[in-house]
């Protein structure tokens, strides 16, 4: 994968997943152009294969993760 040179914008609610409309959390930018978005189930299921076509991907499944911490810490 290379690196490219215009930081990506941050993915927002309104990107949604190519395969079944969920909210979207990666950007495949693809080496022939283009781009393709995917949820983080669908991301990681087609991980293997999209590496081999991208030129980057731009991974935010972090989000995730870092939203239910913060809703748990608020819990407490």
């Amino acid at each position: 994968m290379t690196t490219v040179l215009t930081p990506a914008s941050p993915l927002t609610a309104a990107d949604r997943c190519d395969r079944c409309g969920a909210q979207a959390y990666l950007r495949v930018v693809l080496i022939s152009g283009g781009e393709l978005l995917f949820c983080a189930h669908h991301g990681r299921k087609f991980e293997p294969e999209l590496k081999k076509i991208a030129a980057e991907i731009q991974d935010e499944t972090d989000r995730l993760t870092a939203v239910q911490a913060t809703a748990a810490d608020e819990d407490r």
